[in-house]
């Protein structure tokens, strides 16, 4: 693993969330890796000085859009003014992804992305409340208004508040492991890296029946990952029907019973693929994937490597088997 940190640069286009800009140095920051950090993370502004935010408070930004050449992946912290954009700043994001610098956006940041002409053609997502109005003024992207976020080759986007968390750590995730993001994820006291198809927003029955939350079920269930777990197992645990575990549990994670398990079995096979060198039929068994063709099956639809590929690209042990 290369000791360079990685250059994350974020433009602040006023007026700029407060919360939106503090996500990416609360989670990159955090980020160490062979006893030093990972990422470098840097703020910068179309003018630097005083930046205006939502907020009505004014931060003070020392660099200015030139930071952006020297970025590994630039992130844009939300458009500002929607209905009039700062040109320097299009096209600095226009340059930086002619360059092939991986290039985010936070909440509304996809419509800088989208006047750049990035997204055209390409999937991506914006907070929901936007999406309307997004739609409308960029009818060649394909927007998904109900994800958390999504990757579409270097380019990425997340919709609004949180979501900018789950996009951060799967960048972290992309580049140094899910050992490496779940540990960042732990220190940042925030949920572990959620899947991107996640829905946005969730309406849960009120009141709940019986008050019924899952979270004891999910860490049960997380302790239990080497069975072979079903539907009527989670169920029982949660001393719920099939029928009802399957409704509130969307309700409450926004995904499936049998979506979550699946993918905390993949993340499981992910970290002991980085910190052991267990064989792969091991870590099958482990994961509860059950055999290593079925594990090369999910890990390969997942990341788009092999086992043995991830395991090259982010063993987090000197020598592996």
């Amino acid at each position: 693993m290369s000791l360079t940190r990685r250059r994350i640069v974020v433009v602040a286009s006023p007026p700029v969330s407060m919360f939106n800009l503090a996500i990416p140095e609360m989670i990159f920051d955090k980020v160490e890796v062979d006893g030093g950090p990972g990422y470098e993370t840097v703020i910068c502004a179309p003018d630097p000085g005083p930046v205006a935010t939502t907020g009505g408070l004014d931060i003070h930004v020392r660099q200015g859009l030139e930071a952006v050449a020297g970025a590994d992946t630039v992130i844009i912290a939300g458009a500002g003014i929607r209905q009039r954009f700062d040109t320097r700043t299009v096209d600095a994001v226009r340059r930086a992804a002619a360059d092939g610098k991986r290039i985010a956006s936070i909440c509304s940041g996809a419509f800088l992305l989208a006047e750049a002409g990035l997204l055209d053609g390409r999937t991506a997502t914006t907070y929901w409340q936007m999406a309307g109005e997004f739609g409308a003024r960029y009818p060649a992207v394909d927007l998904q208004d109900d994800v958390l976020y999504v990757q579409d080759e270097q380019i990425l986007t997340a919709s609004g508040y949180a979501a900018g968390i789950d996009l951060c750590l799967h960048l972290v995730r992309s580049d140094y492991g899910a050992a490496v993001a779940n540990t960042v994820a732990r220190l940042a006291l925030v949920a572990p890296v959620r899947p991107g198809g996640q829905a946005q927003f969730t309406e849960t029955p009120l009141p709940p029946e019986r008050g019924v939350s899952f979270t004891d079920t999910r860490a049960w269930t997380m302790r239990h990952l080497d069975e072979p777990l079903t539907l009527t197992d989670l169920a029982r645990h949660a001393g719920v029907s099939v029928r009802t575990l399957s409704r509130r549990f969307r309700a409450e994670t926004g995904v499936s019973p049998l979506q979550w398990l699946l993918h905390q079995r993949i993340e499981r096979a992910r970290e002991l693929l980085e910190t052991t060198a267990l064989p792969m039929d091991a870590i099958a068994r482990s994961s509860g994937l059950g055999t290593a063709d079925s594990l090369r099956t999910h890990l390969l639809r997942k990341t788009g490597l092999t086992p043995s590929a991830y395991r090259a690209s982010f063993s987090r042990i000197a020598t592996v088997s």
